[in-house]
């Protein structure tokens, strides 16, 4: 009886090892199913986005439809629905989405830099080059994005003072390093240092300068700016 006992025990717990076996492999391919139902979701998502992205800048927030936007993307009407809300739910998401990209590529390069002073001027280049080089991007957040002011009044743009805030921690930075004056309060500072850069890139979409390369704006905006915030 033992050993009967001792082979039916063998098989009970083989059959336990293939059951859960079976459960991971079924674990698995729900997993893979899962990631792959996402990719698409969100490069669908993403497609959407860029369309919008150039139906805006083309059309202008007002003027573009959800079917212009659609047809751009090459979906239907209905589907942009299973992603937005409406026009004005793309366009924030566009804005939110871009601006955390921004943050990311401000960190990279500020990382680089040694004291606040190198800081503010790699953040006013890098600024500067990323309206530069997305063209359509850049006008539909400094120029659309402003005239769609009144679809947005209980929008909170975190991201955003979350950039803002960038300015103010290399503004604080100075102050601690003995290179900024301490009297310098942070909250107008970064307003008016990031106004200077918006007024230009704003400027700089809607009439180019010539001979001037943008690198050298965002250093004169810096220097202007400089002279004012380090200690004499």
């Amino acid at each position: 009886m033992k050993k009967i006992d001792r082979i039916r025990e063998q098989k009970r717990k083989k059959k336990e090892r293939l059951k859960k076996k079976k459960l991971k492999m079924l674990e698995r391919l729900k997993e893979l199913q899962r990631n792959k139902k996402n990719r698409i979701k969100n490069q669908k998502r993403k497609k959407i986005i860029e369309a919008a992205i150039r139906v805006y800048a083309k059309r202008g927030f007002y003027n573009a439809k959800i079917s212009m936007i659609a047809r751009a993307a090459g979906i239907a009407d209905g589907t942009v629905y299973l992603y937005f809300k409406s026009k004005e739910d793309i366009l924030i998401s566009i804005f939110e989405e871009k601006i955390e990209t921004v943050i990311k590529s401000q960190n990279i390069e500020l990382e680089q830099c040694k004291n606040a002073t190198e800081k503010l001027i790699s953040f006013s280049r890098v600024h500067l080059k990323l309206i530069k080089n997305n063209p359509r991007l850049a006008e539909l957040l400094q120029v659309e994005l402003r005239q769609s002011f009144k679809f947005m009044k209980k929008y909170k743009p975190q991201k955003f003072l979350d950039y803002l805030n960038i300015i103010g921690d290399i503004i604080d930075e100075g102050r601690k390093e003995g290179i900024f004056r301490k009297d310098i309060k942070i909250s107008v500072a970064k307003i008016a240092f990031f106004g200077a850069l918006d007024e230009f890139s704003t400027q700089w979409i809607l009439s180019p300068p010539k001979n001037l390369e943008i690198d050298d704006a965002a250093d004169q905006i810096c220097e202007i700016f400089l002279s004012g915030l380090i200690k004499k």
